[in-house]
């Protein structure tokens, strides 16, 4: 890179050493964002679709995830970068595939944001109905961009304290729900007979559930994009990608075990507007939890929210810096903050404003398919990356935490997203949301080589 090396939104103390993210930060970072929308509303969704056995669906996800994210963890410890993946991708593969990921990990991103202010301002509209849907989006617009402008520090510890609360909710979620189906709380019927239709739409179920756990498991990725900024890039990326997955794991398997045990897979109020966990908890008959369980819920959206704010900021700085987008995406806040970038994802987040105010009832389930199709193409990318740029990092000595049994997990990882895909296209329910992203990957592509053509491929200087 030229220009100003820097990092963005890393703190310079007067002893002149970096202050970023910590490692509890990016443990944090990547429960937080795999904690939203996708696991307290899209669950709904998954388990209406594919029934009890939306626990295959996760396992098959976190299994995928699990080689994703350690196949990135070896690039990362190894050349840690804001860019992460997309960096990657133009190291191992080319320019143009580098700029087709990042910007189409980018755009997924922004739909996420909408679908996470969208989930929240759903549920606190159901709690206080004077407030329309589209004013709460709006205000978690302002508060959230606040935050995210005002450097690092104070978003990983916002960050922090914010995904904190979540997982002792789902903690104390498991916690209540085991009881329930012991029969210890409640007077619901006790038993594992909502088990019996396991699978009711068989394997074309599977598939089409996994797409709203694609949703769910997407934005753990965060945590090697933030990675860049931590105080030591190594050792934080190698306890955070080997604490997340089976923490993530335990919460997603478990608070579906307890879903689909105390719920019938087609009982409507799993699809509700306040999802399955508060669906779940009205049948405790414990006074109030079920609104707590509300209020939870909404803040843990919108710290999904604050998150992915981050990280699409993250994600236009490094590719502009790469030569990848426009010159005023580059310029940086005297708090280090890539102010521009930031403004963006909030003008594009004012888009879930306008359709909160238009079509209320239906942006969710848009988002869901359109979000869990996108993932597998980066997934896909991703891996194919770390397989061509292993040899490269391998003959550099720089390869600090390696990928499991290379190359044969990345193999499987590959041939298991190759499977999923070919179950989405013979899904007529799921076939259309990877064609259309398949097409958008296309156009992307198009974009890259005209981008390039126009270009030259020069970085542009930053402000």
């Amino acid at each position: 890179m030229t220009g100003d090396q820097s990092t963005p939104d890393v703190e310079i103390s007067q002893s002149g050493k970096r202050r970023g993210f910590r490692t509890r930060h990016l443990t944090m970072m990547g429960l937080g964002s795999a904690v939203g929308a996708g696991l307290f509303l899209g669950s709904g969704q998954g388990v209406a679709t594919a029934g009890p056995a939306i626990m295959v669906s996760y396992l098959i996800a976190g299994l995928l995830v699990m080689i994703v994210m350690r196949a990135l963890a070896e690039m990362v410890s190894a050349r840690p970068s804001t860019g992460s993946f997309a960096t990657y991708a133009t190291q191992a593969i080319g320019p143009r595939v580098g700029f087709t990921l990042g910007w189409l990990y980018w755009f997924l991103l922004i739909l996420v944001l909408i679908a996470e202010i969208s989930g929240a301002a759903g549920i606190l509209n159901s709690l206080f109905p004077a407030v329309a849907q589209w004013v709460w989006a709006l205000a978690f617009v302002v508060v959230f961009g606040a935050v995210n402008l005002r450097g690092v520090r104070s978003f990983g510890e916002f960050e922090f304290w914010f995904s904190g609360i979540k997982v002792a909710t789902i903690v104390l979620f498991l916690i209540i729900g085991f009881a329930m189906i012991f029969g210890l709380v409640g007077s619901h019927e006790v038993g594992l007979s909502n088990l019996r239709d396991f699978a009711p739409h068989g394997m074309s179920g599977v598939a089409a559930g996994l797409l709203a756990v694609m949703f769910s498991f997407g934005g753990v990725e965060i945590i090697t994009i933030a990675a860049a900024e931590a105080d030591d890039p190594q050792r934080a990326i190698k306890s955070a990608t080997s604490s997340i997955f089976w923490r993530i794991l335990l919460f997603y398997i478990g608070s579906m075990f307890v879903i689909v045990t105390l719920l019938p897979w087609n009982d409507p109020t799993i699809v509700g507007p306040n999802g399955p966990f508060v669906a779940v908890l009205q049948l405790a008959g414990v006074p109030a939890i079920a609104t707590v369980m509300q209020v939870i819920a909404a803040l843990a959206l919108l710290s999904a929210f604050n998150a992915n704010i981050y990280a699409t900021s993250r994600m236009a700085y490094s590719l502009t810096a790469s030569g990848e987008g426009f010159t005023p995406l580059l310029r940086l806040s005297g708090r280090r903050v890539p102010t521009t970038a930031v403004l963006l994802s909030l003008v594009l987040s004012l888009v879930g404003v306008f359709l909160n105010w238009w079509i209320p009832g239906q942006i969710f389930s848009i988002l869901l398919d359109a979000v869990g199709s996108a993932l597998l193409v980066v997934w896909v990318l991703i891996l194919i990356s770390q397989l061509r740029l292993n040899r490269q990092l391998e003959a550099e000595g720089s390869l600090h935490l390696r990928m499991w049994w290379h190359p044969w997990l990345s193999i499987i990882g590959l041939v298991g997203m190759g499977a999923f895909a070919v179950l989405m296209l013979v899904t007529p329910s799921t076939r259309w949301s990877l064609i259309w992203t398949l097409v958008a990957t296309g156009v992307l592509y198009l974009i890259a080589w005209v981008h390039r053509a126009v270009t030259g491929g020069r970085v542009p200087k930053r402000r």
